[in-house]
């Protein structure tokens, strides 16, 4: 923008637009303003400041800088979904002893203040968090401070927040102690310590100058586990490099990283798919499993317990291989094998990968073979995902209409 002093212009109609004339062409210019000059320019002489006409048209256009995509790699360094955490709650504060000073009042009593009691430890569940990557192993809480003369009470401690995201199982000993699956949803996990008592507390009409003083109660301590389940509508399921990634790219916003070897995705990726009535759905992204992921192979049971939350599944099934239906039986039984009747809940079948030219005579036997219903799509093409997406808000709907033992299904 155009910067100067109104002092230093000069009434002289030619300075003026000569100003006007480098202000229009948005060339920068540096002139000399002098307090008894009479002329502007660049070359003027005398004694003053230099003015820049520069205006912020001639400026530089500031561009928002692109968000750069986190490779896999960094995202399993971010993304955690099992801790170990020691908590100890905050101790209480001592009670103080202490006798009212006064002059001319020889008997003022006691006077010595009860301590503050110790913060809490307290698990939080918030949407923004989407890991438990900032847990740390440890946590303190803060101490209750001392009780004071003039019966003044110690401060309590604050309470210490752990934010973990909804989904969050909090376990002792293998024992589950909450289910953390709404937002806001607290737990307190140790309860601070006592304040002691001031000798102001012991005093009686028998005991009229008590010197007793009692310390803080320590906190509670404990060591406890928490476990993120994903939480999510419909989870995709597959053996790897079967297109799951690639799929959930095509359904949603989502961006899984997507390469042509197995076992890319190492972490469930959440995508939101949005319909027309501003009703949203939430699709995870289940890293792939192998025969045997139930005795605990490959990435083994630490992301099948992500499949848990689910209320529908999407088997994906890669089109490409020799006999792609045999995929889906042994996709079941090691759903089955990990919690039984667990693939008995609503599911789709999806042929993936069906741009490749094998794909076609192998759909029709798949179709003979399976007694569900088979949606053949292409991830890579985006061909037929429209049948999928209007599928899925289907199965959406039926889970809201008919509810479950476990209470109603969840809004994203």
């Amino acid at each position: 923008m155009l910067r100067f002093s109104l002092r230093c212009l000069s009434s002289d109609t030619p300075s003026a637009f000569m100003l006007a004339q480098n202000v229009r062409g948005n060339t920068p210019s540096v002139f000399r303003c002098s307090p008894g000059a009479t002329a502007w320019g660049p070359g003027a002489t005398g004694a003053g400041r230099d003015l820049s006409t520069s205006c912020s048209l001639c400026a530089k256009a500031r561009r928002k800088a692109k968000k750069a995509e986190l490779s896999e790699k960094k995202l399993t360094r971010y993304f955690i979904d099992q801790r170990r955490v020691k908590m100890s709650a905050g101790s209480g504060g001592k009670g103080l002893c202490s006798f009212h000073s006064e002059p001319r009042k020889e008997w003022g009593g006691p006077d010595g203040g009860n301590g503050g009691d110790g913060g809490s430890i307290i698990i939080k569940a918030d949407r923004v968090v989407k890991s438990l990557f900032r847990v740390v192993p440890v946590y303190k809480g803060e101490d209750g401070e001392s009780g004071g003369s003039k019966n003044c009470y110690g401060k309590n401690g604050s309470p210490t927040y752990i934010r973990v995201p909804p989904g969050t199982l909090v376990k002792e000993e293998g024992e589950t102690l909450v289910d953390l699956s709404e937002h806001g949803q607290e737990f307190v996990a140790v309860i601070g310590g006592a304040g002691g008592k001031g000798n102001r507390f012991f005093l009686s009409n028998e005991n009229r100058a008590p010197m007793t003083a009692t310390p803080g109660v320590p906190g509670e301590e404990r060591v406890l586990q928490l476990e993120l389940h994903t939480m999510a509508h419909a989870g995709l399921v597959g053996f790897p490099n079967a297109g799951k990634s690639s799929l959930l790219r095509a359904i949603s916003e989502a961006r899984p990283a997507v390469a042509d070897y197995p076992f890319t995705t190492l972490n469930p990726h959440v995508g939101v798919i949005k319909y027309e009535d501003y009703e949203h759905l939430a699709v995870a992204d289940i890293p792939g499993i192998i025969r045997g992921a139930h005795l605990n192979r490959g990435l083994g049971i630490s992301f099948l317990r992500h499949v848990e939350r689910c209320r529908f599944f999407l088997f994906v099934l890669d089109m490409s291989a020799p006999e792609p239906w045999t995929q889906l039986q042994q996709l079941q039984f090691e759903l089955d094998q990990y919690d039984p009747g667990l693939s008995q809940r609503p599911h789709v079948v999806v042929a993936n990968k069906m741009d490749l030219p094998e794909a076609r005579g192998k759909l029709e036997t798949l179709k003979g073979v399976v007694s569900q219903r088979v949606i053949p799509v292409s991830a890579l093409t985006g061909e037929n995902t429209e049948e999928l997406i209007l599928h899925l808000r289907e199965l959406y709907d039926g889970g809201f209409q008919e509810g479950s033992g476990d209470g109603d299904p969840f809004r994203w």
